[in-house]
């Protein structure tokens, strides 16, 4: 199977870029309700996945933080925890299989290094239970409530 099948595009993916602070960072990641979301340079190249357990890390190592300083601090001088890292659209779905063991998205570049998009731990979950990347936004949805 083709991963571009599974593939989430990135007009419907949260990203953050790596110019931000962290205070933007926060509330982006808060507005969306995601734990975890990729980022990207001003060229639109994959450069790391930033984490809620990454800035909560950053935030208890610098006890002293508060808001305004969270406005001074940019997202690129927080220690991430773990390495995500993007695979090539050209990949195969079993590289794709063996890295959602471990992480609920995967991150998709094409031969550029650009990001295209991501692959859902979930959407995997559905391809596989309910047939196919036919399914659209909605029935993914319903799939997953059903199972």
């Amino acid at each position: 199977m083709n991963i571009a099948f599974l593939l989430t595009p990135k007009s419907e993916v949260v990203t953050l870029k790596n110019t931000m602070t962290l205070r933007q960072a926060m509330e982006k990641m808060e507005f969306h309700k995601f734990a975890a979301v990729p980022v990207v340079d001003k060229n639109g190249k994959y450069v790391y996945t930033l984490s809620e357990g990454d800035i909560l890390w950053h935030v208890k190592n610098h006890m002293d933080l508060n808001l305004r300083d969270a406005e001074k601090t940019h997202i690129g001088s927080i220690k991430r925890s773990r390495t995500i890292e993007a695979v090539s659209i050209n990949a195969s779905i079993d590289k794709v299989l063996d890295m959602t063991r471990f992480q609920n998205f995967v991150p998709v570049v094409d031969d550029s290094g650009i990001f295209i998009g991501l692959i859902r731990r979930s959407d995997i979950m559905v391809n596989n239970l309910y047939g196919g990347p036919h399914l659209t936004s909605y029935d993914r949805q319903d799939a997953l409530m059903r199972a």
